[in-house]
């Protein structure tokens, strides 16, 4: 019997490459897993209307993770099975602060985005998770008494570590503060990481946290590893996450995932 009942994906840096493709080697090791008695989920920082497609695309049926940890849904049916957004008086207090400082903030509701302008840097998100923006004006006003999935600040690579650590500080015990790509910070409930949303995938499968392996590529993606009963880093991943990591494969565009099904599940079937 393989070691590993369920794989939690990464998609963004893991799964997908930055043309947005999953590669033929890729799926191929994925089909070989699941033939062989193995579960497959995405745990991602995406809406689900930018992450379900990658699902359908390797079989995915069952639950996967979106916005941080934040929301659950069943791929194949659109259900939404969980959610934990940010309480609206403190999606008001980031949204209000980043608009000061002259940062673009977005915001998630009902599985829609949400910006207060469409400019670069909204663009520069809507390019990659390839959904549709909404403009609604100031997002402090919106989201009065709305609550936000998730609050996503885009700005400038080499300013965004020092304001993830900034927010960080700010909202310590109300909030999380993440990182996804160089250029996002990201906002969730202080309840919220992608290593507790794993957890309750792993029961919905009826399989402990011991038999999960999980692979990821960046900041936000710590809790999932350390979650996880064996966590895997992409060759690109910061140091910050193969430090965490049990094991480091290739990046992904050197089929990573694929290499890290071969080596700790189908090779040890």
């Amino acid at each position: 019997m393989n070691r590993f009942r369920l794989v939690a994906l990464d998609l963004d840096g893991t799964l997908i490459s930055t043309k947005l493709q999953i590669s033929q080697n890729v799926k191929a090791a994925i089909a070989r897993a699941r033939r062989a008695g193995v579960a497959f989920t995405m745990v991602t920082g995406r809406m689900f209307a930018a992450a379900r497609p990658f699902a359908t695309e390797i079989g995915i049926e069952g639950p996967i993770v979106c916005y941080q940890g934040a929301a659950t849904y069943v791929a194949a049916s659109g259900e939404r099975v969980a959610h934990t957004p940010l309480v609206p008086a403190t999606g008001r207090r980031v949204f209000e602060r980043v608009a000061r400082e002259g940062i673009r903030a977005l915001g998630y509701f009902e599985d829609r985005l949400y910006t207060e302008v469409d400019d670069a840097y909204t663009r520069s998100y809507t390019a990659l998770a390839n959904v549709p923006s909404h403009v609604v004006g100031p997002l402090c006003e919106f989201f009065a008494e709305r609550p936000s999935t998730k609050i996503n600040c885009v700005l400038d690579p080499e300013r965004a570590g020092a304001y993830a650590e900034e927010l960080r500080v700010w909202l310590a015990g109300v909030a999380n503060v993440t990182r996804s790509q160089p250029e996002f910070v990201e906002v969730i409930d202080v309840d919220v990481d992608k290593g507790r949303a794993l957890a309750n995938v792993a029961k919905y499968y009826g399989v402990d946290l011991a038999q999960t392996m999980a692979i990821g590529d960046s900041w936000n993606d710590v809790p999932l590893l350390t979650s996880a009963g064996f966590g895997v880093a992409m060759g690109t991943a910061p140091p910050e996450l193969t430090a965490k990591a049990d094991a480091i494969v290739a990046g992904v565009e050197d089929d990573g995932v694929a290499e890290a099904i071969e080596r700790f599940i189908l090779s040890a079937a």
